[in-house]
């Protein structure tokens, strides 16, 4: 492995994740780059969520990216940087929330049908 070599989180199966537009400001900080990119949040079932966050802290400190590898709707593969990480828990197991830079297109706006008023953003997650 050479130091620039990115560590990967695959998906294996299953549906590409969605990413939903981060509204924190945070958020904003932690990506800059040559590409105009949006700050996505994404979440994900896994099996051992403090195991991937240790694989991204470790990365991290070397000076290495992390990148989400995963399955598109044609089948073909695709890459985003992951920019921070958290993990979380629900009752069937465990979740990691993953904040990545997304092509702005691929972006959902969350919060556009919220007849609540109250937006759900990502300051709930981090």
């Amino acid at each position: 492995m050479t130091y620039t070599e990115p560590e990967m989180i695959s998906i294996i199966e299953g549906p590409p994740p969605e990413f939903l537009l981060a509204q924190d400001t945070w958020s904003m900080s932690v990506w800059e780059g040559q590409m105009p990119r949006a700050v996505g949040i994404c979440q994900m079932r896994t099996f051992n969520a403090h195991n991937l966050m240790d694989r991204c802290h470790r990365a991290w400190g070397e000076g290495r990216p992390v990148h989400l590898d995963f399955p598109q709707m044609d089948g073909l593969r695709q890459e985003v940087e992951v920019l921070a990480a958290k993990p979380g828990r629900v009752e069937e197991g465990d979740l990691i929330y993953l904040w990545v830079a997304v092509p702005r297109e691929a972006a959902i706006i969350d919060g556009a049908d919220d007849e609540s008023g109250d937006s759900d953003d990502a300051d709930s997650y981090a």
